[in-house]
């Protein structure tokens, strides 16, 4: 049931791919290629030495439920039926790849098995000699009458989606009955050999995670490999960081009826930590999604159901196989294509993703276009609607420089943007350069319609903290929170016209070397310091009216909050933005969002060091309101 709109139990690698492998020796991939004698074709072994054996199929988008942290009730826009891969062109692609050395398929969707030629795909593609493993992830509805057929044809892995062991929960979660068609599923692929079935749980606060001990004891008497995924934000789920169950959280509750857990070794490639209960048939598993970052050598490759080659889920490009494939290419051009691209892959994508994900469902949930940005769960990783179509545009690549170069009104203000290392947002982005021949530069673009802040810290010779600003509003002459006789007192804004109002806000953690260094490896032992404090900066521009006496409860549109990281100072620098239509402005709610992100920063840091500073909390620019506008330059 998990995740219908993509490959399901990919959605465990989606912060998992930060790699530990070593770079290559100087004379680069050739040499590491002749030295290892790499038993797959050069063409699916990237210039890290990684070699791609494992190749995920997208058989359809479609699903037949529709699990509220997958898709929207309504479902998606789908792609036109003659945009998709034939079968055709599905085997011939799974043959090329085999030929190259992929020894596992996995097919995924959507729901895979809704596709009505499923048993003749996995027929033919049991046929491509060399391939070891046929897979499939399913919600498991129809399991029970296609999995004879498809044990048949060559099927020999079976995942299956299930959330809970409460008919009534699973009804509520997937907005569909059949609950009892998903264990008629499991039960049928343990009847007819499939060892182990694996099971795929979402694990949900406030949902299921009071199910974990009875998951467990699910594989006391079954073949079962019961997984426990971390739930992760994507578009039109509603996350929230307090549904999300950490891995450690839940092995300490596993371990507290079961002492006697036993830790399994695993694959190199494998996302998941794998546990026994002694004396039980089955296991259990953790796939860390969030809290724990793993992949120490990423093998997987995948083709979407109109026939894109993703070679990294992180990835901002997309290859099209199906293009070439109908415009006659040869099976040598298509190796090329298919090399070019994996020998482009990064060498890690997961920590720049993982920043974006608090942010980007804010931006999802206020896009005017939500429906742009994709109808898979890996399309909105890549961002393929980055910013509004007159701005993307207007992106125009720098042939000298290999930059993207934003045009401003002001030539001299443009913000340059790293190709491979964008950061983009829907109302504004905040995005870093960093190559090795420059220092880091954090370069600030809000691309608001109500608000044009450019912040350059570099191009200006200033640092953040300098105090240049320019003053656009009337200023009063007294405190406005005080009555006459000096008391503290509300303003009241009933009378006052509603406009929008917009506010940013800063603020820099300077974290010393060491610490700084296990942020940015992600090493902190309390989890990914970048994406809790995200997620603590807009909860506290939400939570402004309560932590400050005097301040109105505003309906905020709009919540931004982003990270980047100054190398040179070890610094994390912090902006917030945010956006209401109202009578008062949002000032107090940027500058919450700024100090709580930064709290948050150093409270995950502080068992490393508390020699740590945070400074330079300051409004960079507001719009809206009887005063004027301000904006710091």
């Amino acid at each position: 049931m998990f995740i219908q709109q993509v490959d399901r139990i990919t959605i465990h690698i989606l912060s998992s791919c930060l790699f530990s492998l070593q770079e290559l020796q100087s004379s680069g991939r050739g040499r590491f290629l002749l030295e290892h004698a790499a038993p797959l074709s050069a063409f699916l072994t990237d210039s890290f030495g990684r070699q791609h054996n494992y190749l995920r199929i997208s058989l359809t988008e479609k699903c037949n439920l529709r699990c509220q942290y997958c898709m929207p009730e309504e479902g998606v826009q789908l792609t036109p039926k003659s945009d998709l891969l034939t079968t055709q062109e599905i085997i011939t692609l799974a043959k090329l790849f085999v030929k190259e050395g992929v020894e596992k398929i996995r097919l995924t969707g959507g729901e895979p098995l809704i596709r009505p030629d499923v048993v003749d795909i996995v027929g033919q593609l049991c046929k491509l000699e060399g391939l070891k493993t046929i897979a499939v992830t399913t919600n498991g509805m129809n399991l029970t009458k296609l999995l004879p057929r498809l044990k048949e044809a060559g099927l020999n892995a079976i995942n299956i989606s299930l959330d809970t062991l409460v008919p009534a929960k699973f009804e509520f979660i997937a907005r569909r009955k059949g609950f009892h068609k998903v264990m008629e599923g499991i039960h049928k692929a343990i009847e007819l050999g499939y060892r182990p079935v694996k099971v795929n749980c979402v694990v949900m606060r406030g949902f299921n995670e009071d199910e974990l001990l009875g998951f467990v004891d699910f594989t006391k008497d079954l073949p079962l490999d019961v997984r426990f995924i971390e739930y992760m934000p994507f578009n039109g789920n509603k996350w929230n960081f307090k549904k999300m169950v950490s891995y450690r959280e839940m092995l300490d509750t596993v371990k507290q009826q079961w002492p006697e857990l036993e830790k399994l070794s695993c694959e190199t490639s494998s996302t998941a930590k794998s546990y026994k209960v002694p004396h039980f048939q089955g296991q259990i598993s953790f796939i860390t999604s969030m809290s724990e970052h793993f992949c120490g050598s990423c093998n997987r490759l995948r083709i979407t159901a109109d026939g894109n080659l993703k070679v990294c889920l992180f990835g901002n490009s997309e290859v099209s196989l199906r293009d070439h494939l109908r415009s006659g290419a040869s099976e040598e051009e298509l190796v090329q294509v298919i090399g070019a691209a994996v020998g482009r892959k990064k060498k890690q994508h997961a920590e720049p993703a993982l920043m974006l994900f608090p942010l980007c469902q804010d931006a999802l949930h206020n896009s005017p276009n939500s429906k742009q940005w994709g109808h898979t769960f890996s399309h909105w990783l890549t961002l393929r609607a980055r910013f509004p179509r007159q701005m993307r545009k207007a992106l125009m690549e720098n042939k000298l420089t290999g930059q993207l170069c934003l045009p401003r009104s002001v030539p001299e203000q443009q913000c340059h943007i790293t190709t491979g290392i964008l950061r983009p947002h829907l109302r504004g982005s905040c995005v870093f350069q960093k190559d090795s021949s420059s220092t880091f530069d954090p370069k600030c673009l809000d691309a608001s319609p109500v608000s044009q802040v450019s912040v350059d810290y570099q191009s200006k010779g200033a640092s953040p903290g300098s105090e240049l600003g320019t003053m656009v509003s009337r200023a009063s002459d007294s405190l406005t929170h005080t009555d006459e006789e000096g008391r503290a007192t509300m303003v009241d804004v009933g009378g006052k016209p509603c406009s929008r109002r917009s506010a940013v806000a800063i603020a820099v953690v300077r974290l010393g070397e060491k610490a700084f260094g296990m942020v940015r490896q992600n090493q902190v032992k309390k989890g990914n310091v970048v994406a809790v404090a995200q997620i603590a900066g807009i909860q506290g521009a939400k939570l402004t009216s309560q932590l400050i006496p005097l301040c109105h409860n505003i309906p905020l549109n709009h919540v931004e909050v982003s990270l980047s990281l100054d190398e040179d100072r070890h610094a994390v620098v912090i902006r917030s933005a945010c956006q209401t239509w109202g009578r008062t402005g949002v000032e107090m709610e940027a500058l919450t969002a700024a100090s709580l992100a930064a709290l948050t920063v150093y409270d995950m840091c502080k068992a490393v060091t508390h020699d740590i500073v945070i400074e330079e909390v300051k409004l960079l620019s507001k719009t809206g309101g009887q005063r004027g506008d301000f904006s710091r330059v």
